[in-house]
Order: structure tokens, then sequence, then C-alpha cells
């Protein structure tokens, strides 16, 4: 059959992800000090180090630190379920490249979380000093690419 051993190379793409976060996080954790901003292209584009002990756009950040476990449980379950989706080959191509996306940012900021205690962020979109949009990092960037690649992929089935 097709394609029946194909299911790794999505797992090792989900390890690559998890691979460059890692690695950018310790860049910037490395060679930055707390709250540092250095513009990239002025008034548009930073890159700074901040730390998020919640979820996206710091939700929970002020729970108390039993966000974690629950972000954590949270991130392994949907890794799971999206791992055991693709090895049971019940998702198309595209659906199969989301979820690999998906994987490796929620594993990726996984490690942060139970390695610091919260997640390492450190790109910063803005427009001039009027409008920011909450600081956020590699995994966070594949996970909305997946999220977007899935919407893409439900768009392109016929619905039942």
């Amino acid at each position: 059959m097709p394609g029946a051993r194909s299911w790794p190379k999505w797992f090792a793409l989900a390890a690559l992800v998890i691979v460059l976060d890692q690695i950018s996080k310790l860049y910037f954790n490395s060679r930055f000090q707390y709250g540092e901003i250095r513009p990239v292209v002025e008034g548009f584009f930073n890159f700074t180090l901040v730390y998020n002990p919640g979820a996206a756009f710091s939700f929970l950040h002020d729970a108390g630190g039993w966000q974690k476990y629950l972000f954590t449980i949270l991130a392994f379950a949907v890794s799971g379920w999206l791992g055991w989706n693709i090895v049971k080959r019940r998702f198309s191509g595209m659906m199969n490249l989301a979820a690999a996306f998906i994987m490796g940012g929620a594993l990726g900021n996984v490690i942060d979380r139970l390695a610091y205690g919260h997640v390492i962020d450190f790109i910063m979109l803005h427009y001039y000093n009027q409008w920011f949009y909450p600081a956020f990092n590699l995994a966070d960037s594949f996970i909305c690419v997946g999220a977007a690649l899935m919407v893409l992929d439900s768009l392109k089935k016929p619905s039942n």
C-alpha cells in the first residue's frame, strides 16, 4: 500500500520543529537580557526576551503555577491524538503537515515549561509605539501555521 510507512517523516518533521525552536530560544536566552529590545525593522519588528508562564497571549500567566501542568498535559494529549491519527493514516498530506507543525510547536513549548517554568518568547511585532502584538516564538509560529493548514484542509473537503 503506497505511503503505508510514511508516518516516520511526519514525526521527523515534528522533531525538526522542536530542534529549531529550542536552538532559537537558547540563542535569545543567552544573548539578550530579560526585557531587552533590539529593533530589526524600525517601527514594526523587534527581537526581545520575555518569559510567559501562561499560554497564548499570556492567558493564565498569573494563575500561580498550576497552569504549567495544565498546558503540559494538554500539549501531550493533543500531540498524542495527532500522532495517533498520523500513524493510523486518517489524515491527508496537508493535515499530516499541520499535525507535525502543531506537535513540534506544542512540545517545544512544553520543554520550556518543564525546564524553566515558563515559555521563552523573542519575536515582537508592533506598529511604531502605538500597537503591540504579544511576543511569541518559533513554536507559536509553527502552531499557528499548522492551525491555518488544518482550516485550509477542512475547506477543500466536501461537506457531508
